[in-house]
């Protein structure tokens, strides 16, 4: 047997994973497969679960998985701590990124590169990174002597959230709405630096309400969610389609019927080894 190439690993997959918060079930079943090398859009309006999955991908104790598995890298994600994740190569970059008043934006992000190492890093290697990774997102020197977000716009705090990714070098990135409350400006600058962070060995999850970023960012599979399920997964297109139809057209008709795919994939199909979902109480 020959040895898949890194493009063509999963490096995701979530199988039929139910997740409650304070005993109400968000997510109903959900089916996910992102491979290296590519990048996923979930789509969705409020309250179908998009941030749901991000928290709990990163082990947020707040939401209880129910039944199914996910698996990164075909370890079983959901038994490690949060730490233990990131460490690994898992990466969320929040929708509400929080202020650290006192904190440099400098010693955060080498204290969070010396936190997944499990080493400390030296100071020239940690400057000469940031300083690339800098230039390349236009974010000026001087806000590494900022406090992290403290008094920041919402593209600034943005671009943090991408610089911290850049600089972390994860496998697996989870973009939980890193578009909303950007101008267009903004939105092209963290665009630009998303698209700088595509590699053949990593996975992009981006979630998103809106087409307008996929102008910027072209995905290799879109995702509509609806209820806390995938209903439709497709190609660009898809987002275009659901841009002229808006959600109500993507709803099931009828209980546990989702409406007939169309594109690249299908809901069934992106929902690798269903048939083999593990169903656990932790």
């Amino acid at each position: 047997m020959t040895k898949e190439s890194p493009i063509n690993q999963s490096l995701l997959v979530v199988d039929n994973l139910h997740i409650a918060v304070e005993g109400k079930e968000i997510l109903k079943g959900l089916n996910l497969t992102v491979k290296a090398g590519e990048v996923h859009v979930l789509m969705g309006p409020n309250g179908s679960g998009k941030s749901t999955l991000s928290f709990c991908l990163m082990g947020h104790p707040k939401y209880q998985v129910t039944a199914g598995r996910v698996l990164y890298k075909g370890e079983d994600l959901l038994s490690l701590a949060p730490n233990e994740r990131a460490k690994r190569g898992v990466f969320l970059a929040f929708q509400y990124p929080t202020a650290i008043p006192g904190v440099t934006i400098a010693n955060f992000l080498r204290a969070a590169l010396r936190g997944v190492r499990g080493a400390d890093v030296p100071v020239k290697e940690f400057r000469q990174v940031v300083k690339t990774q800098l230039k390349s997102l236009g974010i000026p020197d001087a806000f590494m002597n900022r406090y992290v977000n403290d008094g920041f716009s919402g593209g600034e705090k943005k671009r943090i959230e991408i610089l911290q990714m850049a600089v972390l070098n994860p496998s697996l990135a989870v973009l939980d709405e890193t578009d909303s409350g950007l101008d267009i400006d903004a939105l092209k600058t963290v665009a630009e630096g998303i698209n700088a962070q595509r590699a053949p060995e990593r996975g992009i999850l981006l979630i998103t309400h809106y087409q307008r970023m996929l102008n910027y960012i072209k995905p290799d599979v879109v995702h509509v969610m609806v209820d806390g399920r995938i209903v439709r997964s497709g190609g660009p297109e898809l987002a275009l389609a659901l841009e002229a139809k808006g959600y109500e057209g993507f709803r099931p008709t009828e209980p546990g019927h989702l409406p007939e795919a169309g594109g690249r994939g299908s809901a069934v199909a992106v929902g690798e080894g269903r048939g083999n979902s593990v169903r656990s109480s932790s």
